[in-house]
Formats: C-alpha cells, sequence, structure tokens
C-alpha cells in the first residue's frame, strides 16, 4: 500500500475528527453523529496503517487522535476515589444485603449443627472416649485450645488467621462454579470442629474459657464465611431455577454478585483477623474481649442494614452499569 496516498486521501477526515474533539463541549446533535463516525473510521484507519506501516510518527498521532476521541465520545470515568466509595456505601452493602435469606438460613443451619455436636459429646462418654484419650482431651481443655491464640506473635499470628479464614471462604465461592453442592459438606465439617470442641470444653467446666475465647473473633469470622458459603449456593440456586430470565442472565448477574462480595470480604475478614490475632489472646478481662466482639458485630450488621437496605430502596443492585450478560461471538 502505497502510505503517501493514504495519507493524503484521509488527511481531511483526520483534520475534521481533530476539530469536533476540540469542539466537544460545543457539539450539535448532528455534529455528535459525525463524531462518532469518524472515530470509528479513523480507527479502521489507525488499524490499516499500523500493519501497513511502521512510521513511528504517523502511528502516534493516529493513536493519539483515536484515544482522544474514544474518550470524548465514551465520556470521561469516574474519579477512582468515587468508585471506591461507591463500592463501600452501595456496591457491596446491597449483595450482602439482597443475599440475607440465603445468609439467615445458612447460619441458623450452621449454629444447629454446631449445639447438636457440642450436645453429643459434651453428654456421652462414649463419644468422648472415641475423640481421644483421657490425657489427649485434657491436655487439649487445659492447655491446648488457649494456647493456641497466645504461642505466636500477635501480627504473625493474624495474619495467619486472616489468610486460613479466607482460604475457607475462597472454597465456599470456588464452589458456586459447581453450583454450590460441596458448600454444605465444607460448613457441616467447620460446625462439627466447633460443636466438638465446644462440647469437650464444657464437660471439663471450661465452658466459659471456650465462648470468652471463640467470641470475641468468632462473630464476624463465622458472619464473613457463611456470608460467602451463602453466596456461592446462590448462585448455584440460579443455575436450578433463573425464574422467569434466560439463565445465563440469571448466572452472570450473580457470578458478578459474587466477585463483590469476594472483595468485601477481604477487608471483614482482616478485621476479624486483627481481633482475633490481637484482641482474644490479650490480658483484657473476657467482658471486654467479648465485647469488642460483639462491637465489631454488631457494626457489619448496621452497616449491611443501613447502607444496604438504603441502596436497594433506591433500585441498585450493586452489578456492573450496562454489563454484558452475553458476549457476542461470530
Amino acid at each position: 500500500m502505497d502510505i503517501d496516498a493514504f495519507v493524503t486521501a484521509h488527511q481531511p477526515t483526520w483534520n475534521r475528527l481533530e476539530r469536533l474533539v476540540r469542539r466537544r463541549r460545543e457539539l450539535n446533535g448532528a455534529e455528535i453523529d459525525e463524531l462518532v463516525d469518524l472515530y470509528q473510521r479513523v480507527a479502521t484507519h489507525l488499524s490499516i496503517v499500523r500493519s501497513a506501516s511502521r512510521d513511528p510518527m504517523l502511528i502516534g498521532r493516529l493513536s493519539a487522535l483515536v484515544a482522544r476521541a474514544r474518550a470524548t465520545v465514551t465520556g470521561a470515568h469516574a474519579p477512582a476515589w468515587r468508585e471506591f466509595v461507591k463500592f463501600w456505601t452501595v456496591s457491596f452493602p446491597v449483595v450482602v444485603y439482597q443475599t440475607r435469606r440465603w445468609w439467615l438460613w445458612t447460619a441458623v443451619a450452621f449454629a444447629v449443627v454446631s449445639v447438636l455436636f457440642g450436645a453429643w459429646v459434651a453428654g456421652n462418654p462414649e463419644v468422648r472416649a472415641a475423640i481421644g484419650t483421657p490425657e489427649e482431651i485434657r491436655q487439649l481443655v487445659e492447655h491446648d485450645f488457649a494456647d493456641y491464640y497466645r504461642e505466636n506473635p500477635a501480627g504473625s499470628f493474624a495474619t495467619h488467621v486472616w489468610l486460613n479464614n479466607a482460604w475457607v471462604a475462597a472454597q465456599c465461592i470456588a464452589s458456586a462454579v459447581l453450583m454450590g453442592l460441596p458448600i454444605p459438606w465444607i460448613l457441616y465439617s467447620n460446625a462439627a470442629n466447633v460443636g466438638v470442641s465446644g462440647g469437650l470444653m464444657i464437660d471439663a467446666g471450661r465452658g466459659d474459657v471456650f465462648f470468652g475465647l471463640i467470641t470475641p473473633h468468632g462473630l464476624l469470622e463465622l458472619t464473613a464465611v457463611l456470608l460467602a458459603a451463602a453466596a456461592g449456593m446462590r448462585v448455584g440456586w440460579a443455575v436450578v431455577a433463573p425464574g422467569h430470565r434466560p439463565r445465563g442472565q440469571v448466572l452472570a448477574e450473580q457470578g458478578r454478585a459474587v466477585m463483590t462480595v469476594v472483595v468485601g470480604l477481604i477487608v471483614v475478614l482482616l478485621v476479624a483477623g486483627l481481633i482475633e490475632g490481637l484482641v482474644t489472646p490479650s490480658p483484657l478481662p473476657t467482658w471486654a474481649r467479648i465485647g469488642i466482639g460483639v462491637l465489631a458485630e454488631a457494626a457489619f450488621l448496621g452497616y449491611v442494614l443501613v447502607f444496604g437496605r438504603r441502596a436497594a430502596l433506591a433500585g441498585e443492585t450493586g452489578d456492573i452499569e450496562n454489563a454484558p450478560d452475553y458476549a457476542p461471538a461470530s
């Protein structure tokens, strides 16, 4: 291709687009339509030039012109700080609020399984004998359970806890691709572990130690894990019962909602990890440690209720604006 002839033929088009971009705030309707048309044509010209010429000046000029025209056509993006504020005041809380029914029933099921296991272990010597020898159980209830929170430096322990909790939540989120089917087993296993530990501690007369150590961080930690599980199962249910809308559209919406939950839970689990690493093993009185955990839980639930309900009433869904539910294919 003769690049000089190509430039001569299309130079007026490029100049016209450049003038329209400079006058973008003064354009009338016909000129806006012309701007869009010229932007598409010049983008094609740029593609042709890139494949047929190695002139860096020409490629650079057309690239800059196309970029400026694209910004004019699509409009400026909101500043990053606005996106950040919107995420924490609209997107995350409204998705959590919309998941509340799944979240509530998941929490109830977890609590029931934990209590049943705890009562079963505390009330049956045969079950305790199957778990371990009397010496092993005595070591657990008198030393190991409490030492777990105190044997490592607070900072490294908080990081370890955060990563461990994030791993459990990630398992629940990842299970969404399997229609959420593994999630009940994951929750059952964790609920059984909590129930068994509680049953052993209560039977040994150390129920106050158990609740004094597990409550400060456990409330927020379990809330976050149960939220991840609820979000994952909600995606699975969207595959089974999409309602009157296309299954692909509903699945796309729920998938994006899960990713919103993932980002939000990173911070929630970080807070829970800091409480477990810094507050739970601290020398504060038990009532103070439990009070901090209750305040953290109340603050999170209040945050979701206030911001999530407000966003839901305003018609927000937390979904990406104008997000395509189907990818075009040729």
